[in-house]
């Protein structure tokens, strides 16, 4: 835990400190060696809040982007129920930065619990596994509306780089057809309609995540993933045929949009021009 109460306030570690948890009121120590974060412990016991992970320095440099009255936040259900949320903005938006591993039971019991939560996944232990390929139109424009688009994977250097069937143009073969259910035709690629594109693009890729941690795939609240660059990767559903893909958000919009906005739904949804 980055804060302990001492003296009446919130305080972070410091050499030989002693103070109580803000949540459960024990008795805690600061551990400030060398080699780990400056943290406070729970004085001869495990955490009071079973969802608390061990903090790197990905945490604590996530939470630090945040006003100190932001961070470790205790919220209590009406059934009295109480957890630390990572983050709260003024606004009411929860926000959990995950490094480790999580099941799907304790996934969706913080989405339950906190609701209008974000998820932030610390995604440099997997990036090897992680491809990000060919542009997407924005999936409001008229051009998205006529395009049904092959999925990209490894090993698929066609697909990768983008390939898409037209509803318009196989009508005469699949009468009747919709983006929903055309499935094959006369198929064309990218370059075709590159600067249409750039035009209406709004930051969505195509990508393909080898052994994906899949419980951020049936995620309710938003999941964006952190690769450690100035782009978040919110990972979306494209358009009515299921096609996955992410949509690059500036870290700093986030940040700008999780203080400001008042509901998880409305971060990023005013649009900046994003440079390819």
């Amino acid at each position: 835990m980055q804060y302990a109460i001492v003296d009446d306030g919130r305080r972070e570690a410091f050499r030989g400190g002693r103070g109580t948890c803000p949540t459960c009121g024990a008795s805690m120590h600061a551990k400030c060696g060398p080699r780990v974060i400056h943290h406070w412990a729970h004085q001869g016991r495990r955490n009071c809040d079973p969802w608390w992970e061990n903090e790197t320095q990905w945490h604590r440099e996530w939470k630090n982007l945040f006003p100190e009255p932001c961070r470790e936040v205790s919220h209590t259900a009406p059934n009295g129920e109480i957890h630390r949320a990572d983050i709260k903005t003024p606004t009411g938006i929860y926000i959990e930065v995950q490094h480790s591993r999580m099941t799907d039971a304790e996934r969706i019991s913080r989405e339950a619990f906190y609701q209008n939560l974000v998820w932030v996944i610390d995604g440099k232990p997997f990036r090897k596994n992680f491809d990000i390929y060919h542009m997407l139109p924005d999936p409001m424009s008229d051009l998205a509306q006529d395009l049904v688009w092959s999925k990209a994977a490894r090993r698929m250097n066609g697909a990768n780089r983008g390939l898409f069937f037209r509803v318009s143009a196989n009508q005469d073969d699949f009468p009747g057809a919709t983006k929903a259910t055309l499935r094959s035709g006369w198929i064309e690629g990218i370059d075709k309609i590159e600067a249409e594109v750039k035009a209406s693009y709004r930051g969505h890729h195509q990508y393909d995540w080898v052994r994906p941690r899949k419980t951020w795939l049936d995620a309710t609240c938003p999941v964006y993933i952190d690769f450690g660059d100035d782009w978040l990767c919110r990972l979306e559903v494209y358009d009515e045929t299921g096609l996955k893909c992410i949509r690059l958000v500036a870290k700093r919009q986030f940040i700008h949009d999780v203080m400001t906005e008042a509901s998880v739904a409305d971060i990023a949804s005013r649009f900046y021009s994003i440079s390819s």
